[in-house]
């Protein structure tokens, strides 16, 4: 098995498996929804796109956010863990449409397995390909941003490439640098009421869910759904190679 870690402006030319990371805070928000009940959440590249979407679906729920992370006019929800965290959506559809993550999920059309993922559903995510043992895994960090260092997803690469080795990490220094990361210490801040605290504690939590979230290809649109993955029985583990070349049994 090959890792490679790449930006959002490189991944469309990911292939194999991808992991689209985006863990502040689309699909930390994403695996809250889930965790409420929703059956599936269908990307949308644009709000355009979205409301499109939702013309077939006429009972899906709208969650998303534009850049700086303000909630998009005339959606149900924004893009809020800690906002969708306590609802009951028992069997919903939702409808997501976020600047960072979803944009790259989007991008990934080469992409044979397709995963969202974030802190909160790391080991989950790492268990799902260690049993699909592809050859090659991209970890696509999608923070990258003029004015954001998004540690806070490569933090999560990292940990969740620990967990593709085999390894047993200590989550509290990843959980960290969510927290210390340029988009991370913006939550609480005055000067960005759209972010509050409560949704970095959301995010900045490893593990919590024992799913991980594929994304299938469904006509043209991206489907993603709730897996559930036990825990590995073992530690046992193939070497894997590393290819840094930049700073699901459900195929797509």
């Amino acid at each position: 098995m090959i890792i490679r870690h790449l930006t959002l402006a490189q991944c469309a030319e990911a292939v194999g498996a991808v992991v689209v990371i985006d863990v502040l805070r689309s699909f930390t928000t994403a695996a809250y929804a889930f965790a409420a009940g929703a059956s599936e959440i269908l990307p949308a590249a644009s709000v355009e796109q979205a409301r499109l979407i939702q013309t077939r679906f006429p009972t899906a729920l709208t969650m998303g956010a534009l850049g700086g992370g303000m909630p998009i006019p005339s959606f149900d929800f924004g893009n809020s863990p800690s906002g969708v965290a306590g609802l009951t959506l028992k069997g919903d559809r939702l409808i997501q449409c976020t600047a960072a993550g979803v944009r790259a999920l989007v991008q990934c059309q080469h992409a044979e397995i397709l995963l969202a993922a974030s802190l909160v559903c790391a080991r989950s995510t790492a268990t799902l390909l260690r049993r699909l043992a592809p050859s090659t895994i991209t970890l696509v960090v999608t923070g990258d941003w003029v004015d954001r260092d998004g540690d806070e997803d490569r933090a999560c690469a990292d940990y969740l490439e620990a967990l593709l080795h085999g390894e047993s990490p200590d989550p509290a220094p990843f959980i960290q640098r969510v927290r210390a990361s340029d988009f991370g210490r913006r939550f609480a801040d005055p000067a960005h009421p759209a972010l509050p605290a409560a949704d970095l504690d959301h995010a900045a939590v490893a593990d919590r869910f024992e799913f991980a979230m594929p994304v299938t290809r469904i006509d043209d649109l991206l489907v993603i759904r709730p897996m559930a993955v036990q825990p590995p029985a073992s530690n046992d583990h193939e070497p894997i190679a590393h290819d840094r070349t930049a700073g699901a049994n459900h195929p797509v």
